[in-house]
């Protein structure tokens, strides 16, 4: 799967978040200065392209809809940043961010609570 420039991201998260919309229901949802109607319309294809978006024809307009999941695509991501910047450790990646964000006692061992209850 291939990762999303920040723009399509934006998109993306927009697709999550409705489920399906229309180029205009996406414009619509997008934080202020709005981009231009047909910028958002040329990453929906760009999508679409990638295989991230499908689209059901309603008339003479295009109604979009995701074909990956959200956490289909974190999880791919992640394991790709983690792969990258951590040598593929996710034991660096938590003790980097309990260095940098100093991340009490507490909050790690709930991390780990989590991560063996989804293991079981």
């Amino acid at each position: 799967m291939k990762e999303l420039t920040k723009a399509e991201e934006e998109i993306m998260q927009v697709l999550w978040d409705l489920k399906s919309a229309f180029v205009k229901d996406v414009v619509a949802e997008l934080p202020k200065p709005k981009p231009a109607y047909n910028t958002v319309s040329t990453i929906v294809r760009i999508l679409e392209q990638k295989g991230f978006v499908g689209h059901e024809i309603h008339g003479k307009s295009h109604k979009y809809y995701p074909l990956i999941t959200k956490e289909a695509y974190t999880r791919t991501f992640l394991k790709g940043f983690v792969k990258r910047y951590f040598g593929g450790s996710y034991q660096q990646l938590v003790s980097f961010f309990a260095k940098d964000d100093h991340l009490t006692l507490r909050e790690l061992e709930q991390l780990v609570k989590k991560m063996k209850n989804k293991k079981q």
